[in-house]
């Protein structure tokens, strides 16, 4: 079992409040630090700071943590050019020393593409499809040799498919509840197939349609990591607990649902216990307040030293 902290910078923290969240995470004992892909809030609040990059974050993170694995959860699609982004991901992984994961979605956020003049086009599926070709196509030509692809969205001739990442094989995640086309592309390209923010009924059957991806095109299930994230406040006491839920603009009672995790840490045990029964074997605790590291040295004092490894 994995255990990582997820975090959204987009809702107002600066890359030095980053940093300080991700050594906090480090000293915690957790085993990565992942961080969403956006560059705009949502709903109502402080725009300040303003909006960071994921990939030029994560590249000053490469540089400033030494264990931890570092990662998108998850990068849209319609952001950048895949082979732009294939060297982008290969160099901060170098940065890292091979420590580097890529998720990779479609993009969902119009708003933020109005705002910044990125095309959202209706259909995004192929588009997504064909950069993770793209992708791993390139990581995977030998050195020497040259990759061409030529798709409905993108076409490379003669791409020389450098630099390569320090990892021979840059983890790849996909995720998302869709029924039919998101376990089909989790199954031919990812490494790990991620569900995030439903509840456990819906995990288990996105486990198992995702399971099934796999065995129609012959790939052993067990090859595929299946992870989870979830909204995250704990605390020893209801008071804390109630001022960390405020702070993600809930009551206690509004976060405290069948989803969420949420309580003391035997809830919390409890609850990632409920996870691993369902086939997880990593598990993100999103925590909204980037600030709140108290509530990382709860975890790591108290959460982590009892769970399985």
């Amino acid at each position: 079992m994995e255990y990582c902290t997820f975090t959204e910078p987009q809702g107002g923290f600066s890359y030095e409040e980053q940093l300080a969240f991700a050594l906090a995470t480090e000293r915690a004992g957790f085993d990565g630090f992942f961080r969403s892909d956006h560059f705009m809030r949502m709903g109502p609040g402080d725009p300040l700071p303003g909006p960071t990059d994921a990939w030029t974050t994560l590249a000053g993170l490469a540089r400033e943590t030494t264990r931890i694995r570092l990662g998108t959860l998850v990068s849209s699609a319609t952001h950048r050019l895949p082979a732009v982004l294939a060297i982008q991901v290969a160099q901060v992984d170098e940065m890292s020393g091979g420590r580097i994961e890529l998720g990779l979605g479609t993009g969902w956020f119009d708003a933020e593409h109005r705002a910044y003049g990125i095309p959202f086009p209706a259909k995004r599926f192929g588009m997504f499809e064909e950069q993770l070709a793209i992708v791993t196509g390139l990581w995977s030509t030998p050195i020497g040799e040259t990759f061409d692809f030529a798709g409905q969205h993108y076409t490379l001739t003669g791409a020389p498919a450098l630099p390569k990442p320090r990892q021979a094989r840059v983890p790849i995640i996909v995720g998302g509840n869709g029924p039919h086309r998101t376990p089909e592309i989790a199954a031919r390209y990812a490494t790990e197939f991620n569900i995030g923010f439903r509840p456990e009924p819906d995990i288990a059957a996105a486990f198992a349609r995702v399971r099934a991806a796999c065995e129609r095109i012959d790939r052993d299930p067990a090859t595929l990591k299946l992870s989870v994230a979830l909204p995250t406040i704990a605390a020893p006491d209801e008071q804390t607990l109630r001022r960390r839920a405020e702070a993600t603009g809930r009551s206690l009672e509004q976060f405290r649902n069948d989803t969420n995790v949420c309580g003391d840490a035997d809830e919390v045990i409890a609850k990632v216990g409920r996870l691993i029964a369902l086939g997880a074997q990593r598990v993100y605790f999103q925590t909204v307040d980037m600030r709140d590291l108290d509530q990382t040295a709860y975890l790591g004092d108290e959460v982590l030293p009892r769970l399985p490894r």
